[in-house]
């Protein structure tokens, strides 16, 4: 594909104003190796700039109400719907998510979220009486959003909208390899009537900017989406200023089928939700815990499944899997199969072969069993089309293997019995937890135990992330 001009950027923004910068970096498309887009190479000093953008509109945004951030909202939503075919192209471009996923998990998701802050700016009360005291609902500060490049928009959306429905504003850096979904946000910010200086972008490198941020005098907030390493940094840094860190890292996450689960249904979603985006989700059910006596049966039918799911062009809707974002991660990801391979596992499905007629960074949906507990396949994140599957003696064990990983980011729990399916997910040490395939809900908080992180997303839970406190005592 030939990238439109409006992909190849050299700009920052910073106060409403799209400014120049000499340097820029390249956007590859992780399918073909073509350049798809450009970002500029944001500095130190414009950490400063944008900082001390965000701060002077603070002051004003910070004073309106609900109604008004509400309103700002949704002509926002309205932008961004304008460009939804743009974004999900861009999305297909620098990701490589299939299309239907880059329009369903990324695109339109991120539009919902967007929309849910709307209402939750509109109807969460400023100002609330308990006793004698009326307790002030006030804006946090500056916020530093720093995304990552495995959802983009969805991450974007998630931090933005929370800040701006709680009178914060914001400077935005997105991840290196996908800038290109944030700079079409920021064009649709441009077309809404919230004030310059409330949204401010800033692409480039982590290692420069991460630290220019987080340890930025005048950002209040740092919210941080990405590898529970970096995260380590970001909350180190952060708690020597005193300042709030909002961390959504890791995931090594279970999906446990007791033994009266419909597997012809649990299995088969149980793989789709590893292989989504290509595995490259950090709340992937990348581990199958299923009964010892039905183990057998588990590993065909994941097989099965994941045999049946097309890699290929993630333009072509037939397409189940696009390829991983880099060739740096494929290389993580092959490595990884093939220790486990080395320590004994058996490859089920998939493998590290090369697949035909693809040359891009693509993977194979591998399904590993026979595997020894507590092997690294089985406890650490892979991040790439890899499910594991295990065996549980029983409903004890499923918990304990469940939660042996120092992630607890999501899981599963399949039952007939509803309820007894709500007692084992009571029990599992992770942030959130599906049903029988429940629906993901953009109003329920989103985020971590153990190193998957600190804080919440999405919902009013993650709106009060970005608020704080005053009490008046009358």
């Amino acid at each position: 594909m030939t990238a439109p001009q409006n992909w190849m950027r050299d700009t920052v923004l910073t106060g409403g104003r799209w400014e120049p910068r000499s340097t820029t970096t390249d956007v590859e498309n992780p399918a073909t190796g073509e350049i798809v887009g450009r970002a500029a190479s944001a500095t130190v000093a414009d950490v400063n700039l944008a900082v001390a953008a965000a701060v002077a509109a603070g002051t004003d945004w910070g004073r309106t109400t609900g109604k008004q951030r509400s309103a700002a909202l949704e002509e926002l939503v309205a932008a961004l719907r304008d460009r939804r075919d743009e974004l999900v192209a861009a999305t297909i471009a620098e990701v490589g998510a299939p299309i239907t996923v880059a329009e369903e998990a990324h695109v339109d998701l991120a539009i919902e979220i967007i929309e849910s802050f709307a209402v939750i700016a509109r109807d969460t009360p400023l100002r609330e009486r308990t006793g004698n005291s009326v307790l002030l609902r006030r804006p946090a500060g500056v916020v530093a959003c720093i995304t990552p490049w495995n959802y983009p928009l969805y991450q974007l959306a998630a931090k933005v909208g929370a800040a701006l429905a709680a009178g914060c504003t914001t400077v935005l850096k997105p991840a290196e390899l996908t800038p290109i979904t944030t700079y079409l946000f920021c064009d649709a910010v441009l077309e809404t009537s919230l004030p310059a200086g409330v949204v401010n972008l800033l692409p480039g490198s982590g290692t420069v900017l991460g630290p220019a941020l987080t340890e930025h005098p005048d950002v209040a907030v740092v919210s941080f989406t990405g590898s529970t390493m970096v995260g380590r940094q970001v909350g180190r840094s952060a708690g020597e200023l005193i300042k709030r860190a909002c961390l959504e890292l890791g995931g090594k996450s279970a999906s446990v089928l007791l033994a009266d689960a419909d597997f012809e249904v649990a299995v088969p979603a149980t793989v789709d939700a590893a292989m989504l985006n290509s595995g490259q989700t950090c709340s992937a059910w990348t581990r199958l815990l299923v009964p010892q006596e039905r183990y057998d049966e588990a590993v065909t039918l994941a097989s099965k499944r994941a045999d049946a799911l097309v890699v290929g062009d993630p333009n072509d809707r037939s397409t189940d899997l696009g390829p991983l974002v880099s060739h740096k991660q494929r290389l993580s990801v092959l490595a990884a199969v093939d220790g486990a391979i080395e320590r004994g596992a058996r490859v089920a499905a998939g493998g590290t072969d090369p697949i035909p007629g693809l040359d891009g960074h693509y993977v194979r949906a591998t399904v590993l069993c026979d595997i020894k507990r507590g092997d690294p396949v089985t406890t650490e994140e892979i991040f790439g089309p890899v499910l594991v599957v295990e065996a549980y003696r029983d409903e004890d064990d499923a918990v304990a293997l469940a939660n042996a990983t120092d992630y607890g980011l999501a899981g599963a729990v399949w039952s007939a019995d509803a309820e007894a399916a709500l007692e084992i997910a009571a029990r599992l040490d992770t942030g959130q937890v599906d049903i029988n395939g429940a629906l993901f809900n953009p109003l329920a908080p989103f985020g971590g135990w153990k190193l998957s992180g600190l804080g919440r997303e999405l919902g009013v839970i993650g709106f009060e992330e970005f608020t704080e406190w005053t009490s008046v005592q009358m």
